[in-house]
């Protein structure tokens, strides 16, 4: 990678401006508190409070118990309110907006279409319906000025049995806004080769997917999604740290290195989780240095109190990031989306370089 090398610490503004690209965000882990307010009330759910501040205050509490079980618990609450289409709507057009405004340029968002059936809508429908409320904050954030690539990835949940007709989902709509399948869910004891015939139906159709794995379970879980289930990325992918000692590489991280398998590797949630115990201590760390291809993620913004400015921050205050480090993750992150490469080359040519190019010649003082 070419361009000034900057040391000089980063001040939260400045990363805030730098252009961001994510692609691990759950879109029911995203509502802004007030809108999940006015929506519960709209609905009739109950919340566990009704301020904003107080119920995003309890949403963190909550994600801070080291459970992913009662991490994933906590969605509970956004999920109810996202049944119908004015729901629908409004969380996916505030979710574009909401990453314009942080600096993202582009981002993928998953959820799970199964889980928003129960107020009537059929899973076309939902998609459908989620497509049109990004499209239009895609609309408006370019019409800001800030404009945002945001694409789609359908989840079928790993504890149920309809993965394989999500992946059937994920074909019909990929050329409407979709670019790619994952499963997710409660990771233990939920194996992703128990979905291998969705899978396989991705790979013949040509669809890209990534598979949560190496969050709540080890080395077999990594090495069985990408071994077994054949996955482009691993979603989280921590425990892939155990298969390293002194520098040296075991087999499965030695082959996720060098094929240059994607990390979705989200600080704050894993934290949250208990798959790691600091941000200074976070394998992302260890893994960046030793050449894999990291990427950096919010996961859940509201569950995790969290943003990619807070994310990168955390990671330039507790764990010594540079911009060049900055830099790095966010080309790794468009290497790996699941777009077509030109669109991918255009967004880190012209976009990302030249941005960190520029903020690397203000701090060494060059213009």
């Amino acid at each position: 990678m070419t361009g000034p090398r900057s040391t000089h610490p980063l001040d939260t503004d400045t990363i805030r401006r730098l252009p961001k690209a994510v692609l691990h965000d759950h879109l029911d882990g995203a509502l802004r508190p007030a809108t999940l307010v006015e929506l519960a009330a709209e609905v009739g759910h109950t919340l566990p409070a009704t301020d904003p501040e107080a119920l995003a205050a309890w949403y963190y509490d909550a994600a801070n118990s080291g459970d992913l079980v009662r991490y994933i618990a906590t969605f509970e609450h956004t999920l109810a309110v996202m049944q119908h289409r004015e729901g629908l709507l409004r969380t996916a057009q505030e979710y574009v907006l909401d990453l314009a405004a942080d600096g993202v340029v582009y981002g993928e968002v998953r959820y799970a279409p199964e889980l928003m059936v129960n107020g009537g809508l059929t899973l076309p429908e939902v998609v459908e319906t989620v497509q049109e409320g990004l499209a239009a904050g895609m609309a408006a954030a370019a019409a800001a000025g800030t404009p945002v690539r945001v694409g789609t990835l359908l989840c079928g949940m790993r504890m149920f049995d309809r993965t394989r007709e999500i992946a059937d989902l994920a074909v019909a709509h990929r050329d409407a806004g979709v670019v790619g399948f994952d499963i997710a869910g409660a990771e233990d004891g939920f194996p992703p080769a128990d979905h291998l015939a969705a899978f396989e139906h991705l790979r013949l159709e040509n669809v890209p997917f990534t598979i949560h794995a190496g969050e709540a379970h080890g080395l077999p879980s990594i090495h069985q999604a990408l071994q077994v289930c054949g996955a482009q990325r691993i979603g989280h992918g921590v425990r892939l740290a155990d298969d390293i000692a002194d520098g040296k590489l075991g087999r499965l991280a030695g082959w996720v290195r060098d094929r240059r398998v994607a990390l979705e590797m989200c600080p704050t949630s894993n934290l949250q989780t208990g798959a790691a115990e600091s941000v200074a201590t976070h394998p992302i760390t260890l893994l960046r240095d030793l050449g894999f291809r990291v990427t950096v993620n919010t996961d859940n913004r509201l569950v995790s109190g969290t943003t990619m400015t807070r994310e990168m921050s955390l990671l330039v205050e507790e764990a010594g990031w540079t911009l060049d480090d900055l830099r790095t993750v966010t080309v790794n992150a468009l290497k790996s989306a699941f777009i077509p490469f030109d669109e991918r080359n255009a967004l880190i040519r012209d976009v990302v370089l030249p941005a960190y190019d520029a903020a690397a010649a203000e701090a060494s003082g060059a213009v």
